[in-house]
């Protein structure tokens, strides 16, 4: 029987033994923690890659980690300003004249030492209290010697660089959150530096200005700089920190709960990523001839 070549098709002979190749799917499962950062088998991901950005909002989950992250930051920024605001230190001593057989029972002095300033108190103390009360901490340091007075302006500094450095974290959170610099120094890279630098430097703070309290004896020399009299002494020291000195520890905690956001989305969202690339069984649809 012959066949009409316009009207029969002869089917194409499959090599034995051939695996029928299954049609890839359009439709991707899209991830509740946002675009994958490290795709780069795509022109998206190569795009991605090469300038730190997707195009695409930021999921739910990651905006609610890096706000977190951001909020932390901030609260940690305000603790620190008002802590560079309030007292840091409050010294009480007994005091007398500098001479022979003198006893220390009738005269005690006080001191309360801010960052920039700083208020001496007396009673029944010598040579204390005919100037104001009230003194620039800074002036009265230059007074004592060259070691408080850098000391403490070091303090000072770095108290700064640390609400600098947490103000950088708070706008880098923040932008995360509204969008998806992945592999740039403005992505999750940009904040462990900056909070780390706050965390790092902070407990520093916390270090040098006992030392400078208690081994350069910065209570009792300004209680000494600030009377009339040359030969004041002072002894039996009670020395108490302020608010402003604890609440650096707050601060601190704040700086590294920062960074524990962020580092929980990255953790989740590589979790996720690993999930999505398990291998899965393929079909073993074989034509057999």
């Amino acid at each position: 029987m012959s066949c009409n070549p316009y009207s029969c098709h002869q089917p194409t002979p499959r090599p034995r033994g051939q695996v029928r190749r299954q049609p890839c799917s359009s439709n991707a499962t899209l991830s509740p923690l946002g675009p994958d950062p490290t795709t780069a088998h795509t022109s998206h991901g190569y795009r991605a890659r090469h300038t730190g950005r997707t195009g695409t909002m930021p999921s739910a989950t990651k905006i609610l980690y890096f706000f977190s992250s951001a909020l932390a930051s901030s609260i940690s920024v305000g603790l620190l300003g008002f802590s560079m605001s309030t007292t840091w230190t409050h010294a009480t001593m007994e005091c007398a004249a500098d001479l022979a057989n003198t006893t220390f029972a009738n005269g005690t002095a006080s001191i309360t030492l801010d960052l920039f300033d700083m208020i001496s108190e007396r009673t029944s103390c010598p040579a204390i209290g005919s100037r104001p009360d009230k003194f620039k901490v800074f002036t009265e340091l230059g007074n004592v010697g060259t070691a408080p007075q850098v000391l403490h302006g070091l303090v000072v500094m770095l108290l700064a660089l640390c609400l600098l450095a947490s103000c950088g974290s708070i706008l880098i959170a923040l932008y995360n959150s509204v969008s998806n610099p992945y592999e740039t120094y403005m992505g999750p890279i940009g904040i462990y530096v900056c909070s780390s630098v706050g965390a790092c430097v902070s407990f520093l703070v916390l270090v040098l200005f006992v030392i400078n309290l208690f081994v350069n004896r910065v209570a009792e020399e300004l209680v000494i700089v600030v009377s009339t009299l040359a030969a004041l002494k002072v002894q039996n020291t009670q020395v108490s920190m302020g608010l402003g000195y604890y609440l650096v520890l707050p601060y601190l905690a704040l700086t590294l709960m920062a960074i524990g956001f962020v580092y929980l989305y990255q953790h989740a969202a590589y979790r996720h990523q690993r999930e999505q690339q398990r291998p899965t069984e393929e079909p073993k649809d074989v034509l057999m001839y």
